[in-house]
């Protein structure tokens, strides 16, 4: 390992300001998203891009290093000292929270939840291994998306970039829009691929083997839990911070595939996932905090690669600005169209692969 492979480490920021906001209160409960959507959009139109890739002796010399997944375990127990420290504060009667203090630290720990929790359990969740696959679940869990883990591996990377998968963005929609359709779609696109793949069961293997039955039974006990020991301002609050850290996973996906389709071929089948059918961006910053998540067209292209040797693609479509930025002008529909729109046809037309 080189000592630039601890460039990573800097991905813990997002969990330890999400420690500070709660443990400052005031205007610092804000300060996870400052960090997220102020100071990491402004400082990744200063600091220059990497498009360079790893030669192939060191890619494989990477990818066989525990170190790399050891800092996406890590992220597990943090999250779950500071949903117990998140917690226990709200419900102390010594500790009197305003109103926008309570917004700020729904948005700071549900970022945290996002970026920490459903980005790294993305990433283990590609992973063969029992104890990966394990973790993923975990994390997905007090992001009540457990069934995205279902959902992304066999629905996701299957149809992505057509008409069948909920979670790729149709030019001209509007990320309002999509997070309706993208959530409500996915959460039964998981039971579908669920009763699919238990069809030929009994009616009793059905459900004892069923992952939404199990799924759904965990983050159950896990709300049921969090109202019994923490009363109703830790249900709201886990409610809250789930809310934002799933919404925070569909605008990135809304960015990811905004407007971009496979060729269906003469057989019916589309065509195979390639680096071209999902936006990239090789905005450094954005890359080491989201463990390479923004590197996604070399993810899509080959999900089992691990995140520290993901590729860029020349032939990929190139986000204009970084995904914290990206994300933020998605949330402005005009403005996103204006750029997006024009940027999307500019790349078609000069494009004979798309």
């Amino acid at each position: 390992m080189k000592f630039s492979d601890l460039k990573y480490l800097l991905a813990y920021i997002i969990p330890i300001s999400g420690f500070a906001a709660v443990y400052w209160q005031g205007a610092w409960s804000f300060l996870t998203f400052v960090i997220a959507f102020v100071m990491l959009p402004t400082i990744e139109q200063i600091v220059p891009r990497s498009t360079s890739n790893f030669d192939k002796e060191t890619a494989q010399l990477k990818s066989s290093q525990w170190i790399f997944d050891l800092l996406l375990f890590l992220n597990l127990p943090i999250i779950l000292c500071l949903l117990f420290y998140f917690f226990n504060t709200l419900n102390n009667p010594a500790i009197l929270i305003s109103n926008i203090e309570l917004v700020g630290l729904y948005l700071s720990i549900g970022i945290v939840l996002g970026a920490c929790g459903i980005n790294v359990a993305h990433e283990l969740g590609h992973k063969p291994q029992t104890l990966h696959k394990l973790a993923a679940q975990a994390l997905l869990m007090p992001c009540l998306y457990m069934h995205f883990y279902i959902e992304h591996n066999r629905g996701h990377h299957l149809h992505v970039a057509t008409p069948k998968d909920p979670a790729s963005s149709r030019k001209g929609e509007n990320v309002y829009f999509f997070w309706l359709r993208s959530t409500s779609m996915s959460y039964l696109g998981a039971w579908s691929l669920e009763a699919k793949r238990l069809r030929n069961n009994s009616a009793l293997e059905k459900v004892i083997k069923n992952q939404m039955v199990h799924f759904t039974l965990v983050q159950s006990l896990y709300l049921a839990t969090v109202f019994y020991a923490f009363g109703w301002s830790g249900l709201v609050a886990a409610l809250s911070i789930a809310l934002v850290s799933f919404l925070l996973l569909e605008t990135i996906n809304y960015i990811e595939h905004y407007g971009l389709s496979r060729n269906k071929m003469s057989n019916g089948r589309y065509e195979r996932v390639m680096p071209w059918h999902s936006w990239n961006s090789n905005h450094e910053l954005g890359r080491i905090m989201l463990y390479e998540l923004t590197r996604h067209s070399d993810h899509h292209f080959l999900a089992n690669k691990k995140y520290q040797v993901l590729d860029h693609h020349d032939e990929s479509p190139q986000l204009p600005l970084g995904y914290p930025a990206s994300m933020l002008m998605a949330l402005v529909p005009p403005l996103w169209f204006a750029v997006m729109n024009k940027k999307l046809d500019h790349y078609k037309r000069n494009s004979q692969s798309v």
